[in-house]
Protein backbone atom coordinates (compact mmCIF):
# COMPACT_ATOMS: atom_id res chain seq x y z
CA UNK A 1 0.00 0.00 0.00
CA UNK A 2 1.84 3.40 -0.72
CA UNK A 3 2.03 5.98 1.56
CA UNK A 4 -0.57 8.81 1.81
CA UNK A 5 0.42 12.38 1.55
CA UNK A 6 -2.17 15.55 1.42
CA UNK A 7 -0.76 18.25 -0.82
CA UNK A 8 -1.79 21.82 0.03
CA UNK A 9 0.27 24.03 -2.86
CA UNK A 10 -2.23 27.25 -4.72
CA UNK A 11 1.17 27.37 -7.07
CA UNK A 12 -0.97 25.22 -10.06
CA UNK A 13 2.60 24.97 -11.67
CA UNK A 14 4.49 23.93 -8.36
CA UNK A 15 1.43 21.92 -7.40
CA UNK A 16 1.33 19.50 -10.59
CA UNK A 17 5.17 19.47 -10.78
CA UNK A 18 5.55 17.89 -7.16
CA UNK A 19 2.67 15.70 -7.09
CA UNK A 20 3.79 14.27 -10.74
CA UNK A 21 7.15 13.68 -8.81
CA UNK A 22 6.23 12.09 -5.71
CA UNK A 23 3.52 9.95 -7.11
CA UNK A 24 6.37 8.95 -9.60
CA UNK A 25 8.50 7.67 -6.27
CA UNK A 26 5.18 5.70 -5.53
CA UNK A 27 3.23 7.91 -3.27
CA UNK A 28 -0.44 8.45 -3.18
CA UNK A 29 -0.85 12.35 -3.48
CA UNK A 30 -4.10 14.00 -2.85
CA UNK A 31 -3.21 17.62 -3.88
CA UNK A 32 -5.27 20.65 -3.06
CA UNK A 33 -5.19 24.82 -3.65
CA UNK A 34 -7.30 25.95 -0.91
CA UNK A 35 -6.93 26.03 2.57
CA UNK A 36 -10.79 25.43 3.74
CA UNK A 37 -10.71 22.80 1.75
CA UNK A 38 -7.51 20.92 2.93
CA UNK A 39 -8.77 21.52 6.19
CA UNK A 40 -11.99 19.60 5.08
CA UNK A 41 -9.83 16.28 4.01
CA UNK A 42 -7.57 16.30 7.03
CA UNK A 43 -10.55 16.20 9.67
CA UNK A 44 -12.66 13.38 7.14
CA UNK A 45 -9.51 11.19 6.23
CA UNK A 46 -6.16 9.51 7.07
CA UNK A 47 -2.64 10.39 5.96
CA UNK A 48 0.95 9.63 6.26
CA UNK A 49 2.14 13.24 6.07
CA UNK A 50 1.26 16.76 5.39
CA UNK A 51 2.64 18.88 3.01
CA UNK A 52 1.27 22.42 3.77
CA UNK A 53 2.25 25.93 2.10
CA UNK A 54 1.43 28.73 4.43
CA UNK A 55 0.28 31.25 2.37
CA UNK A 56 -2.68 30.31 0.35
CA UNK A 57 -6.70 30.81 -0.33
CA UNK A 58 -8.70 30.38 2.70
CA UNK A 59 -7.42 28.92 6.31
CA UNK A 60 -3.63 29.50 6.12
CA UNK A 61 -1.43 26.78 6.73
CA UNK A 62 -0.44 27.93 10.15
CA UNK A 63 -3.63 27.76 11.27
CA UNK A 64 -4.83 24.58 9.69
CA UNK A 65 -1.86 22.56 11.11
CA UNK A 66 -2.59 24.45 14.58
CA UNK A 67 -5.98 23.62 14.28
CA UNK A 68 -5.48 19.73 13.56
CA UNK A 69 -3.07 19.20 16.36
CA UNK A 70 -5.34 21.03 18.89
CA UNK A 71 -7.93 18.31 17.68
CA UNK A 72 -5.45 15.50 17.92
CA UNK A 73 -4.10 14.87 14.67
CA UNK A 74 -0.58 13.55 15.29
CA UNK A 75 -0.06 13.11 11.27
CA UNK A 76 3.72 14.51 10.45
CA UNK A 77 3.52 17.42 8.77
CA UNK A 78 6.49 19.73 6.61
CA UNK A 79 5.69 23.49 5.53
CA UNK A 80 6.84 24.38 2.19
CA UNK A 81 6.79 28.18 2.10
CA UNK A 82 8.78 31.12 0.78
CA UNK A 83 8.84 32.49 4.36
CA UNK A 84 12.14 32.21 5.20
CA UNK A 85 12.22 35.15 8.66
CA UNK A 86 12.95 34.05 11.74
CA UNK A 87 10.08 34.73 13.03
CA UNK A 88 8.05 32.81 10.30
CA UNK A 89 9.96 29.60 11.07
CA UNK A 90 9.29 29.80 14.86
CA UNK A 91 5.68 30.08 13.92
CA UNK A 92 5.89 27.14 11.46
CA UNK A 93 7.24 25.23 14.50
CA UNK A 94 5.20 26.25 16.69
CA UNK A 95 2.00 25.37 14.98
CA UNK A 96 2.85 21.80 15.03
CA UNK A 97 5.25 21.91 11.68
CA UNK A 98 7.78 18.66 12.19
CA UNK A 99 9.68 20.54 9.44
CA UNK A 100 10.62 23.51 6.84
CA UNK A 101 11.38 23.68 3.73
CA UNK A 102 12.23 27.05 2.35
CA UNK A 103 11.24 27.60 -1.65
CA UNK A 104 13.08 27.39 -3.66
CA UNK A 105 13.74 23.45 -3.11
CA UNK A 106 14.70 20.78 -4.84
CA UNK A 107 12.80 17.76 -5.04
CA UNK A 108 14.83 15.26 -4.15
CA UNK A 109 15.41 17.36 -0.97
CA UNK A 110 12.02 17.27 -0.27
CA UNK A 111 11.67 13.88 -0.74
CA UNK A 112 14.67 13.17 1.67
CA UNK A 113 12.65 14.62 4.11
CA UNK A 114 9.58 12.94 3.32
CA UNK A 115 11.10 9.92 3.76
CA UNK A 116 12.73 10.77 7.20
CA UNK A 117 9.73 12.26 8.36
CA UNK A 118 8.28 8.43 7.55
CA UNK A 119 11.11 6.76 9.36
CA UNK A 120 11.08 9.05 12.18
CA UNK A 121 7.08 7.77 12.88
CA UNK A 122 8.05 4.10 13.23
CA UNK A 123 10.57 5.03 16.19
CA UNK A 124 13.24 6.41 14.43
CA UNK A 125 13.82 3.44 13.19
CA UNK A 126 17.18 4.14 10.84
CA UNK A 127 16.15 1.66 8.02
CA UNK A 128 13.07 1.31 6.10
CA UNK A 129 12.92 -2.52 6.69
CA UNK A 130 11.30 -3.61 10.27
CA UNK A 131 12.22 -7.38 10.69
CA UNK A 132 8.94 -9.18 11.92
CA UNK A 133 10.46 -13.07 12.53
CA UNK A 134 9.84 -16.08 10.66
CA UNK A 135 11.14 -13.88 7.26
CA UNK A 136 8.49 -11.38 7.18
CA UNK A 137 9.68 -7.74 6.62
CA UNK A 138 8.07 -4.13 7.18
CA UNK A 139 8.92 -1.21 4.74
CA UNK A 140 7.99 2.05 6.71
CA UNK A 141 8.69 3.75 3.06
CA UNK A 142 6.30 2.07 1.03
CA UNK A 143 3.96 0.61 3.74
CA UNK A 144 4.14 -2.79 2.07
CA UNK A 145 4.67 -6.18 3.56
CA UNK A 146 6.78 -8.86 2.42
CA UNK A 147 7.51 -12.74 3.31
CA UNK A 148 11.28 -14.20 2.51
CA UNK A 149 11.00 -11.44 -0.33
CA UNK A 150 7.35 -12.04 -1.88
CA UNK A 151 5.02 -9.50 -1.13
CA UNK A 152 2.59 -10.26 1.04
CA UNK A 153 -0.60 -8.63 -0.52
CA UNK A 154 -3.00 -6.71 1.67
CA UNK A 155 -6.06 -4.70 1.54
CA UNK A 156 -6.15 -1.09 2.14
CA UNK A 157 -7.73 -0.87 6.23
CA UNK A 158 -5.19 -4.42 6.62
CA UNK A 159 -2.05 -2.43 5.82
CA UNK A 160 -3.51 0.71 7.98
CA UNK A 161 -4.07 -2.13 10.79
CA UNK A 162 -0.53 -3.23 10.49
CA UNK A 163 1.14 0.21 10.29
CA UNK A 164 -0.69 0.67 13.61
CA UNK A 165 0.28 -2.08 14.89
CA UNK A 166 4.11 -1.67 14.24
CA UNK A 167 3.97 2.00 15.36
CA UNK A 168 2.49 0.90 18.51
CA UNK A 169 3.78 -2.15 19.43
CA UNK A 170 2.97 -4.00 22.64
CA UNK A 171 0.56 -1.17 23.42
CA UNK A 172 -3.03 -1.81 24.18
CA UNK A 173 -4.90 0.01 21.53
CA UNK A 174 -8.40 0.68 21.94
CA UNK A 175 -11.17 -0.21 19.85
CA UNK A 176 -11.95 3.46 19.63
CA UNK A 177 -7.92 4.26 17.96
CA UNK A 178 -8.37 1.64 15.75
CA UNK A 179 -11.30 2.96 14.18
CA UNK A 180 -10.22 5.94 14.32
CA UNK A 181 -7.07 4.69 12.65
CA UNK A 182 -8.92 2.66 10.13
CA UNK A 183 -12.59 4.56 8.69
CA UNK A 184 -12.70 8.21 7.07
CA UNK A 185 -14.71 11.08 8.69
CA UNK A 186 -17.43 9.47 6.23
CA UNK A 187 -17.65 6.17 6.68
CA UNK A 188 -19.01 3.86 9.11
CA UNK A 189 -16.85 1.77 11.14
CA UNK A 190 -17.76 -2.25 11.45
CA UNK A 191 -16.90 -4.70 13.81
CA UNK A 192 -17.14 -7.72 11.80
CA UNK A 193 -14.88 -6.26 9.06
CA UNK A 194 -12.41 -5.50 11.88
CA UNK A 195 -12.63 -9.09 13.24
CA UNK A 196 -11.55 -9.92 9.32
CA UNK A 197 -8.85 -8.26 9.27
CA UNK A 198 -7.37 -9.21 12.43
CA UNK A 199 -7.88 -12.75 11.27
CA UNK A 200 -6.19 -12.34 8.19
CA UNK A 201 -3.46 -10.73 9.98
CA UNK A 202 -3.06 -13.35 12.28
CA UNK A 203 -3.10 -16.22 9.61
CA UNK A 204 -0.01 -13.93 8.37
CA UNK A 205 1.88 -12.95 11.81
CA UNK A 206 0.75 -15.57 13.97
CA UNK A 207 -2.71 -15.73 15.96
CA UNK A 208 -0.17 -15.32 19.13
CA UNK A 209 1.31 -11.94 18.35
CA UNK A 210 -2.02 -10.09 17.74
CA UNK A 211 -3.70 -10.76 21.53
CA UNK A 212 -7.56 -9.92 22.22
CA UNK A 213 -8.34 -8.19 24.99
CA UNK A 214 -11.74 -8.47 25.85
CA UNK A 215 -14.14 -5.09 25.11
CA UNK A 216 -10.89 -3.55 25.30
CA UNK A 217 -8.80 -3.74 22.00
CA UNK A 218 -6.20 -5.80 20.60
CA UNK A 219 -1.93 -6.05 21.26
CA UNK A 220 0.45 -6.37 18.75
CA UNK A 221 3.54 -8.53 20.28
Amino acid sequence: MKAKLLLLEDDSALNETITEYLEEQGYDVTSLYDGDEAQDKVYENSYDLLLLDVNVPGVDGFTLLKSAREAGTETPAIFLTSRSALVDVEDGFESGADDYLRKPFALKELLLRIENLLKRNFHHDNSSQIELGEGLYYDTATLSLSKNGELVILGEKESRLLKLFIQRRGELIVHEVIQEALWGFDETPSDDALRTYIKHLRQILGKENIVSHKRLGYQFR
